[in-house]
């Protein structure tokens, strides 16, 4: 009797979601694998043996990336960042000037609305103002890892009219100012001539 042996790879699937696939540069549905070497007999798997490793498998165009493919931001993520980063850093300007002060409201208004986030209002800014402020500056910083270097500066210019929109800027604007930057990964350096820029067009 003939006997037709060997090791062959079998991957069974342990997950699925969305990704950004590299290869098609969209969103795409994926599958998260895991592989493990078998002995098999007349192409069968046997006898398993051990893993080879684990894969993330695009189920449009079949490609195979590894599982860091995953920590890059779907589109849907990177729309849904930016408003809430745009809000979160009118939070925490507001509360560095005067978050009563219904011209700076409005223009914090002006500034997330600008960014997607339709249902910003007064009551919105209420409820962010009573948040801890390390979950605002997480939002701050999760926007500013997908933001080119103009979008950045135009990001951190709408803070500063937020804060100039009570008048001119206080030391404890500024700081909250160089803070947003901070958290948007600009130098002090480029952020100072940023709200310089800013201050001086607004004059």
């Amino acid at each position: 009797m003939l006997l037709i042996f060997g090791l062959s790879v079998f991957f069974r699937t342990v997950g699925e979601g969305t990704f950004h696939c590299p290869r098609c540069g969209g969103d795409r549905a994926y599958r998260r694998r895991i592989g493990r070497r078998w002995f098999t007999l007349f192409f069968l798997p046997v006898i398993p043996l051990g893993r080879v490793g684990e894969v993330v498998e695009c189920r449009t165009c079949r490609t195979r990336f590894a599982p860091s493919a995953l920590r890059a931001p779907t589109a849907q993520q990177m729309a849904a960042a930016l408003p809430a980063g745009m809000r979160a850093a009118a939070g925490l300007v507001l509360r560095a000037g005067d978050p009563s002060d219904g011209a700076a409201r409005a223009r914090a208004i002006e500034a997330v609305t600008g960014y997607g986030d339709a249902h910003y209002d007064d009551a919105a800014i209420e409820a962010d103002l009573r948040l801890r402020p390390e979950f605002l500056e997480e939002e701050v910083s999760r926007a500013g890892g997908q933001l080119a270097i103009e979008a950045k500066e135009w990001f951190l210019a709408q803070a500063v009219r937020i804060g100039l929109a009570d008048g001119p800027l206080t030391d404890r604007e500024r700081q909250a100012l160089h803070h947003v930057a901070h958290l948007l990964g600009m130098s002090r350096a480029h952020a100072l001539g940023v709200i310089v820029t800013t201050e001086g067009a607004s004059r």
